[in-house]
């Protein structure tokens, strides 16, 4: 009966056996409209002569395409919408920067987008060119939460590419879908088998599994990457093989056994503070990410926080706010989406100045200062250690995991 009605007041809908919360058919529904739109829409894509294209790129960025990758540069520019997934190590950056390239020379407008602070500020490395967090894209509206890119102001662009595709949760493809102007292409490149978005659905996935649009899967590891057992080791554990544990000291792979959590909570501090930073010269700040896959316990991520910020960063005066001790030089994390202040879920910075009298803090984030009042530190929580999900889409020199 209470079913019943939901459905009568529209908050749930139904469909044969099938239940969706209103909004959210909503958005699926708006999904398969754009897609289709996009697909079927009368402007023709520009007819390249596609040798001559990769003849021409393989010059410029210096390689020499293996054929999965040749024919996953053809496709994308091909198709009026495309899907690139592949594990690391498969090229899909090389792709990207060739698709790039290629789209540049036919004078293409072209926008470079991904779902978070840190998978943007990545592509933009990887490119050499602007990269927006899907957000800033679309221009959200402060306050209520909507965009100012639309149908009915679409973005100018004619190629849009989307990286960490992996990530976009339902009603954000929504809105990105409905803001891409007819004329134009759209690439996601993503890795299907990385965590899914924290928020509902699993988009990419599910785009695939459809059929219904183009997609190249990468599946060949190339040799640079065929020297990293990290690469190979990840790649193992997807094919649901054991990883290659054997102790080599020339590996970018090590495993160390221990029997109980608090035995392992030494061993991360002594690798994080005295054996990498001395061995390989990595800042144990800056140069070194302890991920957790888990919050508490022992080595959850909330009291690795606790431990690695009293041996790194120790101080007599810490600020004590938001349920959390605050000192100046400490590593933090933005949680939450602050379009004001151009911060962003998962961004990283350090702490420069707390100011008691004014009540603000100061935080570095790749060099650009952002200043937060006291009772906006909740948005803020040490990131020393911090979880997979979080720092999906990101990179670092060194990687600790319990």
């Amino acid at each position: 009966k209470e079913i019943e009605n939901l459905i009568a007041k529209r908050n749930v809908v139904r469909k044969g056996d099938l239940l969706w919360l209103g909004p959210f058919h909503g958005y699926e529904q708006g999904i398969v409209r754009d897609l289709n739109r996009l697909q079927t829409s009368l402007q023709a894509i520009r007819s390249i002569h596609t040798d001559k294209a990769i003849t021409w790129v393989e010059e410029k960025v210096k390689i020499r395409f293996a054929e999965g990758q040749k024919q996953a540069v053809i496709d994308a520019l091909s198709n009026k919408v495309h899907i690139i997934t592949g594990g690391p190590g498969t090229g899909k950056s090389t792709i990207t920067r060739s698709i790039l390239a290629i789209s540049e020379k036919l004078t293409d407008k072209i926008s470079l987008a991904a779902p978070t602070g840190r998978a943007a500020k990545r592509l933009s490395q990887i490119t050499h060119r602007k990269a927006f967090t899907i957000h800033s894209l679309l221009e959200v509206e402060f306050g209520t939460g909507g965009f100012k890119k639309n149908r009915e102001n679409p973005l100018n662009c004619d190629l849009l590419i989307i990286d960490e595709a992996s990530m976009i949760d339902t009603p954000l493809m929504f809105h990105l879908l409905r803001a891409i102007p007819n004329h134009a292409r759209l690439l996601l490149v993503g890795d299907i088998d990385q965590l899914p978005s924290v928020g509902p659905g699993t988009v990419l996935r599910d785009l695939i599994a459809s059929e219904k649009i183009g997609v190249t899967r990468l599946t060949e590891i190339f040799r640079q990457a065929k020297g990293s057992r990290i690469v190979t080791n990840a790649h193992r554990i997807n094919h649901g093989e054991f990883p290659n544990l054997n102790h080599d000291p020339t590996s970018d792979f090590h495993y160390i056994e221990s029997e109980t959590p608090e035995s392992i909570l030494p061993i991360i501090l002594q690798l994080t503070t005295q054996d990498l930073p001395k061995r390989f010269g990595f800042h144990p700040i800056h140069d070194i990410q302890v991920l957790s896959p888990m919050k508490k316990g022992v080595i959850g991520v909330e009291w690795l926080n606790q431990t690695l910020q009293n041996a790194l960063n120790p101080s007599h005066q810490p600020l004590l706010k938001a349920g959390a001790r605050f000192h100046v030089g400490d590593k933090v994390m933005q949680i939450k989406n602050h379009h004001n202040k151009e911060v962003y879920n998962g961004d990283v910075g350090k702490i420069l100045s707390i100011d008691r009298v004014e009540q603000k803090l100061n935080v570095s984030f790749d060099e650009r200062i952002v200043s937060y009042t006291f009772a906006e530190l909740d948005q803020l929580v040490l990131a020393y250690a911090t979880s997979v999900h979080k720092f999906q889409g990101s990179e670092c020199p060194c990687i600790v995991m319990p």
